[in-house]
């Protein structure tokens, strides 16, 4: 950055309340590489990230862009699939500040919003009143209403709710001279007295309305947008400006709503402030899929063209390339269930009524006249919360396909062009023949029903053959969409992937015309310049140089399953899933739910890693950037579970931390936590003086002080004895036993959670089970947490070598705190050499949580619930992250039901914001109560004392105890106590 602009730039920071990131400083470099990219395949390192906290901060930035002569790139969730947010000049984050729902008319049904708010957490809030904002994108769990607005998102049920267009009643806008004004329908009259009224504050103001008004008035103008735009009957068309909406309007209403131009528009005209939209009734009770089974991919479109005469709310297609990606993944595998044979592709059929037996009517006539036509071969229909989850599936094809091995990978590239849906089964034929010119294949999925299918070739972009390809592919699509008279974009988006074919699309007067609006709002381009019109050659500013030879990465983790450590970095596709709130729930990046920045998603610690280890990569030097950007990185595993991708950052976060360490050192205070155990052993020697320091307050600040922990954080106080000496100590109960069992007697349980440990080899032996504690040594979990791999590695090894000869499916291996026990599941596997991989895959699939292995003897009835009191009681659950990442809490939940009058509630919680030593560490600390206070915290406080509070996890006990005053039990402590003496 010239010296001049940086001190503009300073000048600007001195009155900006929001966060402004723009030098050379670890944090600046790591926070403007995050913004590199976005769901695209486009990637330009921003010269500066504004996170704006007001309007006056947004007036600021305008100010200062025309003054720059820079352009400033508006970005909510950051999910766009053309480009739309990538870019040179300062990128906007909204997401952060301008989050408030402001006003709820349940009477005249709209409510008013900030840009910010999150689609579906805009829907919860609306449930009360019977009421949502209708356009669903996939992405909706973190789209937001001004990205929607940019783009004119429809999604799944766009044939039944239209798009986001259609519900936008108001706009209030910054324009490119700073004033804020307001957008809505005007009726002739008023849209004059817009261009005359010497009141209005602003001449940029009254020259976009007289020139919009040139525009709409002239005849010549008018023949062309009816001319070359889609057919009407093509329901998505999002090219260009919707010049057309506009037209439509003026002619048969006589009234203008430039609010029509504003969507689509994709933040180059004006900034959007706040934003009025029109809303719907929710859906009646009974909602109901019909899953129809197709033989290929062209039945499955006739079975589309006959779906659409029965009116249903929905009809999206699901290709095999997808329904594979979910045969082997931990969170989709469980949404197959409904599955008949090996279909070439599903269409989802949605309809709605006031009973199941109403849609059952409805389903039938469907099935029939498929029937009749021979079309299908299998026609389940679900509800509830069997049809979320096929639902689930169609969501998550863009992160699902992007688990496709080798560096040929789906591409957004046709994915967005729309044809009426009388011609979309000829438009695809015509696709395939295309592709298959290019030796290409693709995946095939999403709005069948609304004419558009999400059209991904499998392109090599890392070459100059594939840089190429991707242009020609688009330039033909175009041809042909042409020659449907569809749209290039339905949805998503011209952006800077599509802009460049516009003119060929429409005609270069129609393009000029569209040059024409940008100038009348935005003469001096400070409004994401450089999309839409005037864009750069498509195929350039992509994520790879083409070319480049592959690098050699030495790690200690095995990542042969994904090919490399940057392929799996590489798998992110940028479609934001892991950037959830608590609203939406789930586990994936918990300090993200706290924090609200996005160099605190599972994609932003990806993609910095993406750019790291990428030959003539953007940050290939500045590991500090990439240790900023990890650094609230909890290790939770959400993300290998709940990203479709399933991108694990923990175990790429140690495996860079472990190369750091070769070429730095470690931190005196990585190497004290890792050391966890020989610390507890050493302090085993006199429990006393441990115990009187960490339980003296006054010592224990001054101790934790010493070390880099909080002051307020307390510490877990050490048994009097260790588990395994106390095991040592009892004889074998004399009785009849149904089978032997291995205790893996983990470090936590050893020394800390003793009395939990006594409690499991006594509820076990109750229940008529031999238990063994082998010979063993400590799981490695705290090397692993402060990415000591070498260490852990060596730890697995003799774990593997100890065990295998011993654990069976029969005498299986069972462990009391989850992270423990979980990593012969997880991390073993990746860690042992190749002579010992089998041997730790299958002891991985016999390592089981104790919750694991009540639930399975239960359902196996050697358990009986006779032997468990019968008083009513109330748990509520807490999971750990590892358990849900790894395993599931419903095991969890059958266990504490034995009790047969137990009622067992899951609490909505993520990650309790402890994991581990983080909770412990000074810089960490306020993060990670934030978290609890998300959902953990408020809903324990809220429970009455006879309410059993329920956390497997050490550290999530520890938390709960701090954060609120409760004192939770581990599950083998309930169910204990559950016994009848």
């Amino acid at each position: 950055m010239k010296r001049a602009l940086f001190v503009q730039f300073n000048t600007l920071r001195a009155t900006f309340e929001g966060e402004l990131y723009y030098d050379d400083s670890t944090l600046h470099t790591a926070q403007r590489h995050v913004y590199a990219t976005d769901a695209s395949v486009y990637q330009e390192v921003p010269l500066a990230v504004a996170l704006p906290r007001s309007v006056a901060d947004l007036r600021r930035l305008i100010e200062f862009a025309t003054q720059q002569k820079l352009t400033l790139i508006p970005r909510a969730a950051g999910t766009s699939l053309a480009g739309q947010v990538v870019g040179k000049g300062i990128v906007v984050d909204i997401s952060k500040y301008f989050g408030q729902i402001l006003e709820i008319n349940p009477e005249e049904k709209w409510v008013r919003v900030q840009p910010g708010v999150i689609r579906d957490d805009l829907n919860k809030a609306l449930a009360p009143y019977s009421l949502l904002f209708g356009p669903e994108t996939s992405t909706a769990s973190r789209a937001m209403i001004g990205g929607m607005i940019g783009n004119n998102s429809c999604g799944l049920h766009s044939i039944s709710w239209g798009t986001t267009r259609d519900h936008l009643l108001e706009v209030k806008a910054l324009l490119a001279d700073g004033t804020e004004t307001t957008f809505s329908s005007l009726d002739m009259p008023a849209f004059h007295q817009k261009i005359a009224d010497p009141g209005t504050p602003s001449t940029r103001e009254k020259a976009i309305y007289a020139g919009m008004w040139g525009v709409l008035s002239n005849p010549v103008d008018q023949a062309l947008i009816r001319k070359q735009f889609a057919k009407p009957t093509v329901t998505r068309r999002n090219s260009g400006y919707a010049l057309d909406a506009l037209l439509d309007d003026f002619a048969t209403r006589e009234r203008v709503n430039l609010c029509s131009l504003i969507a689509g528009s994709e933040g180059t005209l004006c900034f959007v402030t706040e934003a009025k939209l029109g809303l719907v009734e929710v859906p009646p009770a009974a909602v109901g899929v019909v899953c129809v089974h197709a033989r290929s991919l062209a039945e499955s479109l006739h079975v589309n063209r006959v779906a659409m005469r029965h009116s249903p709310k929905a009809s999206e297609l699901v290709d095999k390339y997808i329904m594979d990606f979910t045969k082997d993944h931990h969170e989709y595998s469980k949404n197959r269930f409904f599955l008949e044979g090996d279909p070439a592709a599903l269409l989802l059929v949605e309809f709605w009524g006031t009973t199941e037996a109403e849609v059952e009517v409805q389903a039938a006539a469907l099935v029939a006249d498929l029937r009749a036509e021979g079309l299908g071969y299998a026609y389940p229909l679900l509800f509830g919360a069997d049809a979320t989850k096929a639902w689930d599936i169609r969501k998550a094809g863009l992160g699902l396909i992007r688990n496709l091995p080798g560096d040929t990978q789906p591409v957004n590239l046709i994915e967005d062009c729309a044809v009426a849906v009388e011609d979309l089964p000829a438009y695809i034929a015509d696709v395939e023949q295309l592709l298959a010119r290019h030796q290409l294949h693709a995946s095939y999925y999403a709005h069948a029903g609304a004419g558009e299918l999400h059209v991904e070739p499998m392109i090599n972009l890392k070459t100059s053959e594939g840089k190429y390809l991707f242009r020609q592919v688009l330039a033909e699509t175009a041809a042909l969409v042409k020659k449907y008279n569809g749209a290039l974009s339905g949805e998503h988006g011209d952006g800077r992937l599509r802009g460049e074919f516009i003119p060929f699309m429409m005609g270069q007067e129609v393009y000029e015309l569209f040059r024409q609006v940008k100038r009348l709002w935005d003469p001096n381009g400070i409004f994401n310049a450089n999309k839409i019109v005037d864009t750069p050659p498509m195929n350039e500013s992509l994520r790879y140089e083409p070319d480049q030879p592959a690098p050699t990465l030495h790690t200690t983790f095995d990542f042969t399953a994904d090919e490399s450590m940057l392929r799996l970095a590489e798998k992110c596709s940028g479609s934001g899933d892991c950037r959830k709130t608590q609203l939406t729930g789930g586990t994936m990046c918990p300090s993200y739910m706290a924090t609200r920045s996005e160099r605190d998603t599972t994609r932003a610690r990806a993609n910095v890693l993406r750019q790291y280890y990428t030959p003539g990569g953007t940050v290939p030097t500045q590991a500090e950037a990439v240790k900023e950007v990890l650094d609230l990185c909890l290790s939770c595993k959400g993300c290998k579970a709940e990203c479709p991708s399933s991108v694990d950052v923990g175990k790429m976060k140690a495996e860079f931390t472990q190369q750091q360490y070769d070429r730095h050192g470690a931190p005196a205070r990585a190497k004290l936590i890792a050391g966890f155990t020989r610390q507890m052993k050493l302090a085993s020697l006199a429990p006393w003086a441990y115990n009187a320091v960490f339980g003296t307050s006054a010592l224990r600040q001054v101790a934790n002080k010493l070390v880099g922990f909080h002051p307020d954080r307390t510490m877990p106080r050490l048994h009097a004895s260790t588990l395994r000496s106390w095991y040592k100590k009892q004889s074998t109960p004399v009785g009849a036993t149904q089978s032997k069992v291995y205790l893996f007697c983990d470090e936590f349980t050893n020394y800390n959670d003793v009395e939990i440990g006594k409690k499991a080899i006594l509820l076990l032996q109750k229940l008529g089970y031999e238990v063994v504690v082998p010979e063993h040594l400590e799981s490695g979990r705290t090397y692993l947490s402060k990415g000591f791999v070498k260490e852990a590695r060596a730890i697995a090894i003799r774990n593997v070598e100890l065990l295998k000869d011993i654990v069976t499916e029969s005498t299986p291996l069972i462990g009391i705190e989850p992270s423990a026990i979980l990593t012969f599941r997880d991390e073993y596997p990746d860690l042992v050499p190749d002579s010992l991989r089998a041997d730790a895959r299958r002891l991985g699939t016999q390592a089981l949580l104790f919750e694991e292995f009540i639930a399975r003897e239960r359902d196996a009835g050697r358990i009986k619930k006779g032997v468990f009191t019968k008083e009513k009681r109330l748990v509520k659950l807490h999971g750990h992250c590892h358990q849900k990442a790894l395993s599931s809490l419903v095991p969890a939940k059958k266990m504490l039901s034995l009790p047969e009058n137990y009622d067992v509630q899951l609490i909505p919680s993520g990650c309790c914001g402890m994991a581990g030593s983080f909770g412990y560490e000074v810089e960490h600390y306020e993060v990670s109560m934030q978290i609890g206070e998300l959902v953990l915290f408020p809903t324990v406080r809220q429970q009455p004392e006879e309410v059993i509070i329920a956390a497997p996890g050490t550290s999530c006990r520890h938390q709960i105890k701090d954060g609120t005053g409760r004192l939770a039990k581990h599950p083998v402590e309930v169910l204990w106590e559950a016994l009848v003496p």
